[in-house]
């Protein structure tokens, strides 16, 4: 019966808004990529133990341990054709998962050790998204991140600006958040800002609730990636809610949308286990959450899988599934008009074409 409600999961549509387009090579691909490009620094050349270094490097509760994997993915990430069959090979992931629409994020910076200029390593992932877009269907935005270390912010901003009608449809900042204020990239905010264009962050992490609060007060992020920390804003007694402060209220208030990413959050440390994550209370009452994988290698997860975790740890059905993904498709960062086609002319279909089917099995 579990494998029949997984593969009902995994059929329905899907949306994708967090995730990182480093963080989800087929270990495979990294495999070969490192043959090609003579890179010499794996700790193995056998597909399932990478697979598996990746993950038990992941899982140790530490955001800065957890990023350690991202120096082989991004190593083998260096020229044209990598990163043209790495997006590529990510849109054929996502229409295997049954995701209809993602939006993908990374770090040009990362990818310039052999010489691509930062446009070049842009349009080098643009072209295998949309490659992958005209054979499998998936929709599909990028995302540009400038990262919180590095003082690039702005020349990211731009560079995202630059591709606005190429397919990169927003602005993101990344990385380490302890000791990295979001408000001291202000200046790239502010350019996205007077380009109308999008922005989200990645805050309330690593970080308690006053990275959430920069990033909208000062940045004024349209989406908070993760925002586990946003909890820190909310008196819970026996599972009630009892109060918010100003700034749960603010995001509540607003619709901010939370790109929720369950298993990663464990494996970074941002909560102590599943069971304990602020998912269920943001869901309860009615936050606009999305749930998302964050970086699928690493945490060894797809959507199907946190769709799963959801379902087993905070039991969550079809119905709640739907209106998850419509809350993403919401939140997307492409024209209304597009997300609406989406969420009536293929979520909802979707959805409703897989009641029909378990009606039939039941």
């Amino acid at each position: 019966m579990k494998k029949e409600i997984y593969d009902r999961i995994k059929e329905v549509p899907k949306v994708l808004l967090h995730d990182h387009l480093d963080g989800g090579l087929r270990p495979q691909t990294v495999i070969e990529l490192a043959k090609d490009m003579k890179y010499n620094k794996l700790p193995t050349s056998d597909p399932g133990e990478l697979a598996e270094w990746f993950h038990r490097g992941a899982n140790k509760g530490n955001l800065v341990e957890f990023l350690q994997g991202f120096a082989h993915t991004c190593g083998v990430m260096q020229t044209r054709e990598s990163l043209e069959r790495v997006a590529f090979e990510m849109i054929e992931d996502m229409y295997n998962d049954g995701v209809v629409y993602i939006e993908t994020r990374f770090a040009p910076v990362f990818h310039t050790g052999k010489g691509l200029h930062w446009e070049e390593v842009v349009q080098a992932v643009l072209n295998g998204l949309e490659k992958g877009k005209q054979k499998y269907g998936v929709g599909y935005g990028l995302i540009i991140s400038a990262m919180r270390n590095m003082k690039l912010s702005l020349e990211m901003a731009e560079l995202a600006v630059d591709f606005r009608d190429k397919g990169v449809v927003g602005f993101d900042l990344a990385g380490e958040e302890g000791g990295y204020p979001p408000k001291k990239h202000i200046e790239a905010f502010q350019y996205i800002q007077r380009e109308n264009f999008n922005i989200t962050v990645h805050a309330g992490e690593a970080f308690g609730k006053e990275s959430i609060w920069q990033a909208l007060q000062w940045c004024s992020s349209h989406r908070i990636g993760h925002a586990t920390r946003l909890i820190e804003d909310i008196v819970i007694r026996d599972g009630e809610l009892i109060s918010m402060g100003t700034l749960a209220q603010f995001v509540l208030d607003k619709r901010i949308p939370l790109e929720i990413c369950l298993l990663s959050n464990v494996h970074t440390g941002a909560v102590k286990s599943l069971e304990l994550h602020p998912f269920d209370i943001y869901y309860k009452y009615k936050f606009r959450v999305c749930l998302n994988t964050d970086d699928r290698l690493m945490s060894n997860t797809t959507m199907t899988n946190e769709f799963q975790i959801a379902a087993d740890v905070f039991g969550i059905g079809l119905d709640d599934m739907e209106k998850l993904t419509i809350n993403a498709m919401k939140s997307a960062f492409i024209p209304y008009t597009q997300r609406i086609k989406y969420i009536y002319d293929i979520i909802k279909p979707g959805y409703q074409k897989t009641r029909e089917k378990l009606l039939s099995f039941k």
